[in-house]
């Protein structure tokens, strides 16, 4: 299940509508990212006062559908759910939630990382970050792009 949305979620009721989903899962693996407060380590940076993200609508959704199919074709998982956030959101915000239930715990922490890889290198969402010195587009690391390559 797919939501891109502009409204907070709820990790307890995601985490349980997960289990009720799932048939005898013996694992549920749960994943919240929050709008950091410095993204980069240089000293020049001042703390974000927000991130506004972008997509295309339905080109999203597809891709996101596409990297969860991917991931249910290698791991065993009986129920999955991605929440992704779009539009403006302030520091320390939920910005993602990846979910994954499987009869084993294995499968549901790899399915659940190889998601959320896929989702910061691969899904079309575009981030501006602004803070006290003004706005600027977030670019891919490079840490993202390696993290791919070890599901190859």
């Amino acid at each position: 299940m797919i939501s891109v949305q502009t409204e907070d979620f709820d990790i307890s009721e995601e985490y349980q509508q997960l289990r009720d989903r799932a048939d005898n899962a013996g694992a549920v693996v749960a994943f919240s990212g929050l709008v950091r407060e410095m993204y980069s380590s240089s000293s020049d940076d001042s703390p974000v006062q927000s991130l506004y993200l972008e997509h295309y609508p339905g080109m999203t959704e597809n891709c996101l559908q596409d990297i969860a199919e991917q991931a249910c074709g290698r791991w065993d998982v009986q129920a999955w759910r991605i929440i992704h956030r779009v539009g403006e959101l302030r520091a320390l915000q939920q910005i993602v939630f990846v979910g994954v239930a499987s009869a084993h715990r294995q499968d549901a922490f790899q399915a659940c990382e190889f998601i959320m890889d896929y989702l910061k290198s691969k899904a079309p969402f575009w981030k501006k970050q602004v803070n006290g010195q003004g706005s600027k587009w977030i670019e891919s690391r490079d840490s993202d792009q390696a993290a791919l390559k070890r599901w190859e």
